[in-house]
């Protein structure tokens, strides 16, 4: 059976006897909170889990590293939107160890691209247009660092309240283990 009829057949079934009840909830996040994190395999359920988040609890957003790599990109809109139409009050920034988007080398990624049968034609129309290719296809030498980045992003956006609470931390992908990288405000000392 092909994946996509895996998951209509399991999804027919899913509806039909209404496990969809024990997810209800409102748009709103009961805790208040954004959570930017990687969108690693591992962190699917372990994360959350982590956290003591449960189905409505945040609003969260994944990407490669939780990486904010704009301050006026997707990512950052929904942030955004999170803090002033949904009523979430901290952020959290959450990369994990062993993350994908450590060292990750753009000529590999353009390589395998070229592999899969994007051609030089493409690449070098992005590049004449003013994409560069190899600075966006870039992750980050350590975890902290992409971490450290995107936190500074979020508290100093313009758009975005100075009083906001935001956050960094690691996330263990094997534990569930998170250290604390940049708090907005002092844990309390026997979490440390």
């Amino acid at each position: 059976m092909s994946l996509i009829n895996e998951i209509l057949s399991y999804n027919k079934d899913f509806v039909e006897t209404k496990q969809y009840q024990e997810f209800l909830t409102t748009k709103f996040p009961d805790k208040r909170m954004v959570v930017v994190t990687c969108m690693d395999t591992r962190l699917v359920e372990l994360l959350p889990k982590a956290m003591n988040l449960h189905n409505g609890d945040a609003k969260i957003i994944k990407n490669a590293g939780a990486i904010v790599s704009h301050p006026f990109g997707s990512l950052m809109r929904s942030i955004i939107v999170a803090v002033y139409q949904l009523d979430a009050d901290e952020v959290f920034v959450i990369g994990h160890h062993d993350c994908g988007m450590t060292g990750l080398n753009s000529e590999v990624v353009i390589a395998n691209a070229k592999a899969r049968g994007i051609s030089d034609d493409v690449i070098e129309t992005l590049g004449h247009s003013g994409i560069d290719l190899k600075r966006w296809l870039t992750g980050f030498n350590h975890v902290r660092d992409g971490i450290e980045k995107s936190v500074n992003i979020i508290r100093n956006h313009p758009l975005l309240p100075k009083n906001l609470p935001v956050h960094g931390l690691i996330i263990d992908p094997e534990t569930g283990r998170l250290d604390l990288v940049d708090a907005a405000y002092p844990p309390a000392p026997e979490l440390l």
